[in-house]
């Protein structure tokens, strides 16, 4: 079982955060993108978490120099199942396109598997591609991000969503930044002020009233 009372960092500042945080990072240059993920992994591994990455950039060299240089070790991180890696096409668009319940469905399982193999707490890190524009399924998008804060409040895997301001158009941006309750901006994570209830965000798609999808 996780541990209720286990605080952490994220690894972006030095805020310290309880599991089933949904975050989300604009961010403008690829630096910026890689230190952010490369922290975040760090930082999971140094607090015993269970850390996984979706990254087609970041590549494992990028990954084992960084720990190295910070005293930790990839292949160790690796073979203790402490840190998993995959590509982001290959998590988020099995069979060319993209499937909300079954992405629900993986972060479920992690969650399960890391509370099964005694992990204080599990987090996630992955950007998401602009490809997600062109595939089927992609247009539920929005409607992934609200049901994944639902998800987060039963299995709170502590995520870090990151999206390219340069390939997504402002409207798209403001969209996804009332998905999420927390964002970085200037070196914090804070409260984000555009933040729509998910029940509620789900209501205003579905042009009804809220719905309540607990799991």
């Amino acid at each position: 079982m996780m541990h209720s009372e286990h605080m952490t960092s994220l690894g972006l500042t030095k805020q310290l955060f309880a599991p089933g945080v949904h975050v989300c990072q604009i961010f403008s240059t690829d630096a910026e993108r890689q230190e952010s993920l490369l922290r975040f992994i760090l930082s999971g591994i140094q607090s015993k978490e269970r850390t996984s990455c979706f990254s087609d950039k970041t590549t494992e060299k990028d990954i084992a120099e960084f720990l190295g240089e910070n005293g930790m070790s990839y292949e160790e991180a690796r073979e203790n199942g402490v840190l998993t890696l995959a590509g982001t096409r290959d998590v988020y668009f099995e069979n060319d396109r993209f499937d909300p319940e079954r992405m629900l469905g993986v972060l479920r399982t992690y969650h399960e598997d890391s509370v099964a193999n005694g992990f204080p707490a599990a987090r996630v890190i992955g950007e998401m591609t602009p490809d997600v524009q062109r595939v089927p399924g992609g247009e539920r998008l929005l409607e992934y991000e609200a049901r994944v804060s639902m998800l987060l409040r039963e299995h709170p895997v502590s995520a870090v969503c990151q999206y390219d301001a340069r390939s997504f158009d402002g409207a798209v941006i403001m969209d996804i930044l009332k998905v999420h309750p927390l964002m970085v901006i200037r070196g914090s994570v804070v409260h984000n002020p555009f933040f729509v209830d998910p029940e509620e965000f789900l209501a205003q798609l579905k042009g009804g009233p809220a719905v309540d999808e607990s799991p």
